[in-house]
């Protein structure tokens, strides 16, 4: 029998009960910053005006608004995220803390449409098949700026592998890609970009294992021409 629900029972993120406490906890802050969160928070406040849009792409329980707020960055704050539950869990917390439960939204990026000034998404693109079609959306989406944190290095590598930190019973597989610099640098600036990379603080360039597999985290800074 056919059923229309094969995007939450084959999605990692829907499977892992480590993760979600560990989200509930940052919501909460009660889990120490992320240092990508508070590297893209910094990155992104020299372009930040009153008044501007920030997109999160990939924003889990939507955290990231604690990196903002801060710093006392004056935006307006949105999340997407494709994992329902996680989604559900900053629907939960974060109106406590000033972020209205609407704002955080249930949305893959092949759905987004629309503008906002700023897209931040962070350790989301190396973890789905490619970046080329999610990539060109949030640039299309982007009035001013993408902050990128990803696996990038001189060359690309695929792999499609088990995930063995999910709860039992979903034996299930994710990519791990790392992708070519220039290749994606290349891409953002085909639409209009000017393009900046920044080492990451928390790993200074070197490889860091994420479930078992090394991991080039790299920040791109894209300003719109």
């Amino acid at each position: 029998m056919i059923t229309t629900n094969g995007w939450e029972e084959y999605c990692t993120w829907e499977h892992s009960s480590t993760v979600k406490e560990l989200y509930a906890r940052r919501c909460r802050l009660e889990a120490e910053e992320m240092t990508c969160a508070s590297q893209a928070a910094e990155l992104l406040a020299p372009n930040i005006s009153v008044g501007d849009t920030v997109l999160d792409v990939g924003c889990g329980s939507g955290y990231f608004y604690h990196s903002l707020a801060k710093r006392q960055i004056k935006v307006d704050y949105y999340g997407v995220d494709a994992s329902p539950s996680l989604v559900q869990i900053g629907r939960e917390i974060m109106p406590s803390y000033g972020l209205p439960e609407e704002r955080l939204q249930v949305v893959r990026v092949e759905d987004l449409s629309g503008y906002a000034d700023h897209v931040v998404c962070m350790n989301v693109l190396s973890n789905i098949d490619n970046f080329h079609r999610p990539l060109e959306r949030m640039l299309s989406l982007a009035r001013k700026t993408v902050v990128l944190r990803e696996s990038i290095s001189d060359v690309s590598k695929y792999q499609y592998v088990a995930d063995n930190y999910l709860d039992e019973g979903h034996p299930l597989n994710v990519y791990v890609n790392t992708y070519e610099e220039e290749e994606m640098v290349s891409f953002i600036r085909l639409h209009g970009f000017s393009v900046t990379t920044v080492i990451d603080r928390r790993t200074n360039g070197q490889p860091e294992l994420v479930i078992d597999y090394p991991h080039h985290w790299k920040f791109v800074v894209a300003r719109r021409d």
